[in-house]
């Protein structure tokens, strides 16, 4: 099926990996994924979400085989922009992200259910409130 120049397929990497969504020819000839799909790495990690010129661009949701999880936008293959991100020991932060790194207004939300608002930047979070709920 061919939408504005995409085709749905469906691809088994040499190395294990898969994907199933949409695809495009680039001016070179070169199939890439463009649009919206799924790609399964062999090793389980698993993104769902748009696509542009073979990278994750667009909004997504990146699964780690840690249990960690990211859901929003994506620029390039990175998290930026909004989005959630989910650790491994159920803690969240939830705010901006700026190529992979925390950056900006966010709220974070430890394992035990503590809110911790202000601005992160990167590792760093100085100034950050806890939110008391009384």
């Amino acid at each position: 099926m061919s939408v504005e120049g995409r085709v749905k397929v469906s691809y088994a990497f040499p190395n294990g990996d898969r994907y199933e969504g949409e695809c495009c020819t680039s001016a070179s000839g070169v199939m890439m994924r463009s649009g919206t799909g799924r790609h399964i790495s062999a090793n389980g990690l698993k993104y769902t979400g748009e696509w542009h010129e073979d990278k994750m661009h667009g909004r997504g949701t990146l699964q780690h085989p840690s249990g960690a999880l990211y859901e929003g936008e994506f620029k390039d293959g990175v998290y930026h922009g909004a989005g959630t991100y989910t650790f491994p020991d159920g803690s969240t932060y939830k705010g901006h992200f700026h190529e992979n790194k925390l950056e900006g207004e966010g709220v974070f939300s430890d394992a035990r259910g503590l809110l911790w608002t202000g601005q992160f930047h990167g590792k760093a979070a100085l100034g950050l409130k806890m939110q008391h709920n009384i």
